[in-house]
C-alpha cells in the first residue's frame, strides 16, 4: 500500500499532492529567475557603460589616424602650406590630453618618457630663438613640436593596455588597405602621379606632390599586419592570423607600385628585423611565405617587374648615369652639410634650408622637380628639403638639434628592442608580444626612412603617432 499511493504518490509525483508540488517548485523558478533578470540587465548594463568608457578616449586618436583615408580637402596638399583634417585631429587629440592630466592633478610621464620628449622640444625651441629670422622659424617650430613631443606623449598617456594599442595597429591596417587599393587603381587605370612619362605611379588620396604620403601608409600597416601574422594576441579568432596573412600580402602591391626606394629599403629591413626576433623557426617559414609572394606577385604577375627592377638599379647608380631625382639629392645633401659647416651649433634655424639653399648648393642642383597626373595639372616643385630627416635637422639645428633628436629616437627604439628581447622568459609579458613587434618594427622603419626622406604633408601626422606607439 505504501508504494501504490498515500505518501509514495507524493513522493514520486505521481500523485495529485506531487503534481501540486511540482507546479509550486516551478512558480518558485520563475519566481527567482525574474527576481534576477533585473540584476542581470544592471550588470549588462554597466558593462556596455564600461567598454564605452574604455574606447571613448581612443576617439581622437582614432580619428587621427583614420580621417587620412579620406580624400584631402583642396589645397592641403604637401607643400601648399594648408592645414589637413589629421593634423586638426591630432590637435584636439592633444588638447584631450592635456585636458586629463590636468584633471587627474599626476604626474602623467616618467622621468624618462618626460627626458626622451623634452630634449627635442628644448632643443628646437633654442635653435628657433637663436635663427636669423625667427619668426619665419616660427612655423618649424610648431611643426617639430607637434610630430616629435606633442602627439608622441598624447599617443603614450592615451595607450593603457595591449588592447588599445591593438586597436590603433587595426587602424593603421584599414588606412593601408583604402590608400593600397587606390594606389592600385591608379596603377591600373593609368590615373596616378606621372612616373617616366605615364600616370601610373600609386599615390593615394595624397597627389604628386606627395607621392612618400601612400607608401608611408602602406608601410605601416603592411607592418602591423605581419606582426599579427606572426605573434598573434593570445585568445584571438582563428582566421585573424590568415586574415593578418592575406593583408599583409596584398600590401606589397601598392608598395612595390608607389616605385618609392626608400619606403622598399625601410619596410624590408624592418621586416627582416621583425622575423629575427621571433626566432629562427618561425623567421624561415615567414622568408619563405614572403620569397614566394614576391615570386608570384613580381615573376608570375609582372606586376610592374620591368619598373621596378628599374627603379632598384637606380639605388646604386650614383656616378655612373644617375637620374635627376638622385642626382638632385646627393647634391642637397651636399648642401645641407655646407649649411652645417657654416654654422655647426644651431644651424640655420627651422625653416631656413629653402633660404640658404642656393647660397651653398652646386650648379648641378635642377629647379624642381616636375609633378602631374592623379587629377592635378603638370606642377614644378621646388626642392624646399635635403630629402634627409638628419641632414635637415643637422643643417637647419645644427649639433644642438641633431643629438637631441636622434638620442631622442634611439632611445625609444633601444628601450623597444630591450623589452621586447626581455619579455622572452616571462609568460605574462609574451601575451603583448604582437605590440612589441610592431613597436619596434615601426620606429625602426621611421628612422631608416629618414636617411631618405623628412617631414612634410598630411601624412607627417602619423610619424608622431608611430612614435608614440614605440
Amino acid at each position: 500500500m505504501w508504494g501504490t499511493g498515500g505518501i509514495g504518490a507524493d513522493r514520486s509525483g505521481r500523485g495529485p499532492a506531487g503534481a501540486e508540488a511540482g507546479h509550486w517548485r516551478a512558480a518558485a523558478f520563475r519566481r527567482e529567475a525574474n527576481s534576477r533578470r533585473p540584476e542581470t540587465s544592471r550588470r549588462a548594463a554597466a558593462s556596455r557603460r564600461a567598454a564605452a568608457g574604455h574606447w571613448l578616449p581612443l576617439l581622437p586618436l582614432i580619428a587621427t589616424v583614420l580621417l587620412l583615408a579620406a580624400p584631402l580637402p583642396k589645397g592641403t596638399e604637401a607643400g601648399t602650406g594648408g592645414i589637413a583634417p589629421a593634423d586638426l585631429a591630432s590637435a584636439a587629440l592633444v588638447l584631450f590630453c592635456l585636458a586629463r592630466a590636468a584633471r587627474a592633478r599626476r604626474r602623467p610621464l616618467t622621468p624618462a618618457a618626460a627626458l626622451v620628449f623634452a630634449l627635442p622640444a628644448v632643443a628646437v625651441a633654442v635653435t628657433t630663438v637663436t635663427a636669423a629670422d625667427p619668426v619665419a622659424a616660427l612655423p618649424g617650430l610648431i611643426r617639430y613640436l607637434q610630430v616629435f613631443v606633442l602627439v608622441p606623449v598624447a599617443v603614450l598617456l592615451l595607450i593603457r593596455d595591449a588592447r588599445d594599442f591593438r586597436v590603433i595597429a587595426g587602424c593603421l591596417v584599414v588606412l593601408a588597405l583604402a590608400q593600397g587599393a587606390i594606389g592600385v587603381r591608379q596603377y591600373a587605370t593609368g590615373t596616378g602621379a606621372s612616373y617616366m612619362g605615364e600616370d601610373i605611379r600609386a599615390v593615394g588620396t595624397f597627389g604628386p606632390t606627395d607621392v612618400m604620403g601612400m607608401a608611408t601608409v602602406v608601410a605601416y600597416g603592411l607592418l602591423a599586419a605581419a606582426a599579427i601574422a606572426l605573434r598573434p594576441p593570445p585568445g584571438a579568432p582563428r582566421w585573424l592570423r590568415p586574415a593578418a596573412v592575406v593583408a599583409a600580402g596584398a600590401l606589397v602591391v601598392p608598395l612595390a607600385l608607389s616605385f618609392s626606394r626608400g619606403a622598399w629599403i625601410a619596410t624590408g629591413l624592418a621586416a627582416l628585423v621583425m622575423i629575427a626576433l621571433t626566432g629562427l623557426r618561425q623567421a624561415v617559414r615567414a622568408l619563405a611565405v614572403l620569397t614566394a609572394v614576391a615570386v608570384v606577385l613580381v615573376g608570375g604577375f609582372g606586376v610592374g617587374s620591368q619598373l621596378i627592377s628599374e627603379r632598384l638599379s637606380s639605388i646604386t647608380r650614383v656616378t655612373a648615369a644617375p637620374d635627376r631625382s638622385v642626382s638632385d639629392r646627393y647634391t642637397m645633401w651636399a648642401a645641407a652639410v655646407s649649411m652645417w659647416r657654416e654654422k655647426p651649433v644651431t644651424g640655420v634655424g627651422p625653416k631656413g634650408f629653402p633660404a640658404h639653399r642656393d647660397g651653398h648648393a652646386s650648379i648641378g642642383l635642377s629647379s624642381g622637380g616636375d609633378t602631374a597626373g592623379a587629377g592635378h595639372a603638370f606642377l614644378r616643385q621646388p626642392l624646399l628639403s635635403p630629402h634627409n630627416m638628419y641632414l635637415l635637422i643637422l643643417s637647419e639645428q645644427g649639433l644642438i638639434g641633431a643629438v637631441a633628436f636622434t638620442g631622442s629616437w634611439a632611445a625609444i627604439l633601444a628601450r623597444g628592442v630591450s623589452g621586447l628581447t626581455r619579455s622572452r622568459p616571462r609568460p605574462a609579458r609574451r601575451r603583448a608580444a604582437d605590440c612589441g613587434l610592431l613597436a619596434v618594427a615601426l620606429t625602426l622603419w621611421q628612422t631608416v626612412d629618414f636617411l631618405y626622406a623628412d617631414i612634410g604633408g598630411p601624412s607627417t601626422v602619423l610619424t608622431g603617432v608611430v612614435l608614440g606607439l614605440g
